[in-house]
């Protein structure tokens, strides 16, 4: 596959104050990743593009992916954060819309201490102006929260979401009944995406294959089918479970029965489509 628009990477310069959640097992992330070390990592393909997304729930960081995105035609749109609970919310939302390449925005939900957070109400006024402004929002859980997920997918029907990560099932204990049973739900929705991305660093981080990715990824089709699927990277979190180009081998040996133009789809067009960004 020659055309990419990897759906989820990040960039950051490090430091271990803001970037506490990178641990000593993960002492190949305290580094700085820039894009030209992604576009180092994506050189076996022709033609790649990117969205970048948030790591810091800073609004300093998505004023800086977005001024990368003004200078760098890699990158084809930016994931940001913004204070959604914030009663200012659109002011943010409208000023940086302003820079153009503000694709959609993310909160980790994953981290927050009450499993309800998702349900707030002043959260979910804020994914409103988002739909008000033509925006996505990416959906960043692990399996435990998926019913609350459930419950706050059903509250927007006419906002577009995608889900990182597959949401994160545990894929290193086998875990799947659960999981596979609230993805079916979510899938259900016609507004709610899917990212093939993040597998890596929830299964065995050093021995992991495409055997046993394979169940979750079989879901993934069945369930959202390939036009509501996408590639991404999560580079350079991958790099602790094999990297980048491990990954992408895996998925395109993975997807190799599906057409051209089904492949085509989840690698560059479905991203681009609901990110609402040029091929």
């Amino acid at each position: 596959m020659n055309r990419i628009i990897d759906a989820h990477h990040h960039l950051w310069n490090y430091n271990k104050n803001e970037y506490g959640w990178i641990g000593d097992s993960m002492a190949v992330l305290k580094q700085n990743f820039t894009m030209d070390d992604f576009r180092r990592e994506t050189a076996f393909a022709a033609d790649v593009k990117s969205i970048a997304v948030q790591a810091r729930q800073t609004l300093e960081e998505t004023e800086w992916l977005l001024s990368l995105s003004g200078t760098d035609r890699t990158v084809a749109g930016v994931v940001g954060w913004v204070p959604l609970r914030s009663p200012v919310v659109r002011e943010h939302l409208e000023r940086l819309k302003e820079h153009g390449k503000l694709a959609g925005v993310r909160h980790v939900i994953q981290d927050e201490p009450d499993p309800g957070f998702i349900l707030r109400n002043d959260f979910n006024e804020g994914i409103s102006v988002l739909r008000d402004l033509g925006l996505s929002y990416d959906i960043l859980v692990t399996e435990i929260q998926l019913p609350q997920t459930v419950a706050f997918v059903k509250g927007h029907p006419d906002q577009p979401f995608i889900i990182d990560h597959i949401a994160k099932p545990d894929i290193r204990s086998g875990s799947f009944e659960n999981w596979s049973r609230y993805m079916t739900e979510l899938a259900a929705f016609e507004n709610v995406n899917c990212k093939l991305s993040g597998m890596v660093t929830e299964a065995d981080w050093n021995n992991w294959t495409i055997t046993n990715l394979k169940p979750y990824l079989d879901k993934m089709l069945e369930s959202f089918g390939p036009d509501r699927l996408m590639f991404g990277s999560d580079w350079p979190v991958c790099l602790v479970a094999g990297g980048y180009k491990k990954w992408f081998r895996a998925l395109d040996s993975y997807l190799s029965g599906l057409s051209e133009a089904e492949r085509e789809g989840i690698y560059s067009s479905n991203a681009a489509r609901f990110y609402g960004v040029e091929l």
